[in-house]
Order: structure tokens, then sequence, then C-alpha cells
């Protein structure tokens, strides 16, 4: 199986969507509740993955959270067995992704520069 086929696209993007599900299922006090999955990269041969994981916190909960999912590893692998239908459950690697962080903060920056903006061509006045 190509690694850009059909086939695995959707296998891929099914098993982003049951390790969400089943992370935010987690009992684990170190794993921060806004955790999500970016994305899943299944390997053609449907024996390894690896799931890219943004954690809404501060480093230490960032630090926690990826502990604590690297500890539950066998737990999560073995529910995500049972709810996909594969011959092999691929093994999984957790991966911080800290792209949804840099998206807010370059969102935050073009406000303050569109907000700086306003206020220049307002004459210093600021609409509200």
């Amino acid at each position: 199986m190509r690694k850009n086929s059909t086939k695995n696209r959707r296998v891929s993007e099914e098993v982003a969507h049951e390790l969400s599900s089943i992370i935010r299922e987690l009992k684990d006090p170190r794993i921060a509740p806004l955790t999500s999955v970016v994305e899943a990269v299944v390997a053609p041969d449907l024996k390894t993955c690896k799931a890219y994981i943004s954690v809404y916190g501060d480093e230490q909960e960032k630090k926690d959270t990826m502990a604590g999912l690297r500890s539950a590893e066998g737990f999560i692998r073995r529910e995500l067995a049972h709810t996909l239908n594969l011959r092999n459950t691929p093994e999984i690697t957790f991966i911080f992704d800290g792209s949804i962080e840099r998206g807010v903060a370059m969102s935050k920056r073009i406000d303050e520069v569109m907000a700086a903006e306003r206020a220049a061509r307002d004459g210093g006045e600021e609409e509200y």
C-alpha cells in the first residue's frame, strides 16, 4: 500500500478520530482537559502510527500530558484495537505539535497590528 493511498488516508483519519475520543475518556490527572489530536499518520504497513498532539496550557501541563499519554500507550492501543477492525493495531508514538499555539499567537499579532493601524488612521481615537 502506498503512503498516500486512499485507504491509508482513511485509516489515518479514523485512527485520529478514535484517538481523540479515547484521550478524552482517560482518567489520568496528568492529561490536560484541552488536549487534541491534530493528525495521525499511519505507516503504509499499518504497524506504526505517529499521533501529533496539541495541548493548550503552560509548559508544565504540556510535559505532564505527554508523560501521561506515553504511560497510557498500552491502554490506548488496546482501546484502539477494540474500536477499529484492523488486522494489525498500529503502535502509537505521541509527538507534541505546537502549530495551534503558533497560529493563535500569529492571530493575536495580526489583531494588534490591525488595531494599531485603525488607531493611527482614526487619529488616535479607537472605535468601540
